[in-house]
């Protein structure tokens, strides 16, 4: 790696410090990946390879499993660091480990806040929906020292009663981020996009996961009501053509490569 001082690159201004001229250098580089078409191929084919041994199955989150790709893990601890939402709602429990990445997260914008003098007047949490969040699950989120930062509402996500529950809870948040990774069929996330968009603050992300299932070959789970064609990505296609409140924010997938969410990171800008 080219050390910063000897780097080429033409810098960009005696005003730049150190940590701009890097990120400017970034930039550049995440934007040439981004049209990279042979490097996408390849992270898509390892993608694929990858999923026969469950790979996103084999990480966890202080102490829980996290069932997703570290590259994602990184790109929403980036979003919610740089957003700082008081309240994300996510869809999909499974074991807790994302509830706990994002409550840990959320932990540490308060910490943060009360240090500099300025303590966030409600504590920042996380609401997680499952329609089935199973015993042995709900005890370890229950009993993890994040738990006070943990709200969990058991019933299906785009039911009249679980959305109602949802909106009392988030009545008091200001800023509202939403992640949706649960039943992955077209009609079930679209759904879940126009009850839950609504809950999304301007400048927050509403991340659709596991919008790659339309890069996989048709028939690659057979044991799923998903596959090629009727999953989170034409769920997205869909919502976004019928609204102009959120873009795709395509520097997170071009940073990324491999992730579980092409075309799956959504900003509201309006």
């Amino acid at each position: 790696m080219i050390p910063p001082e000897s780097n080429p690159k033409k810098r960009l201004g005696p005003q730049m410090n150190e940590y701009e001229d890097f990120k400017a250098d970034c930039e550049q580089e995440i934007s040439e990946m981004g049209m990279a078409s042979n490097l996408r191929t390849k992270s898509i084919e390892w993608l694929i390879e990858s999923s026969h041994y469950k790979y996103t199955y084999h990480f966890e989150w202080l102490g829980r499993p996290i069932i997703q790709y570290p590259t994602d893990i990184v790109a929403l601890q980036e979003i919610i660091w740089n957003q700082k939402p008081d309240l994300i709602i996510e869809t999909g429990i499974a074991h807790g480990g994302s509830l706990i990445l994002n409550a840990s997260i959320l932990a540490l914008l308060d910490l943060f806040d009360l240090e500099e003098g300025r303590p966030n007047p409600i504590p920042r949490k996380v609401i997680g929906i499952d329609i089935d969040i199973r015993r042995h699950n709900r005890t370890a989120i229950e009993q993890h020292p994040l738990s006070k930062r943990i709200e969990l509402i058991e019933g299906s996500s785009v039911s009249v009663e679980v959305v109602k529950k949802v909106k009392e809870s988030a009545k008091d948040y200001k800023r509202v981020m939403v992640i949706l990774d649960s039943d992955h069929t077209h009609r079930h996330v679209f759904d879940e996009l126009a009850a839950y968009s609504n809950f999304v603050s301007k400048d927050q992300y509403l991340v659709v996961f596991d919008t790659v299932i339309e890069n996989f070959p048709e028939g690659s789970f057979p044991n799923r009501d998903w596959d090629k064609g009727n999953n989170p990505f034409t769920a997205v296609a869909q919502f976004l053509e019928q609204t102009s409140d959120f873009s795709l924010d395509t520097k997170i997938e071009d940073k990324l490569l491999v992730t579980v969410a092409p075309s799956g990171y959504l900003k509201r800008i309006s």
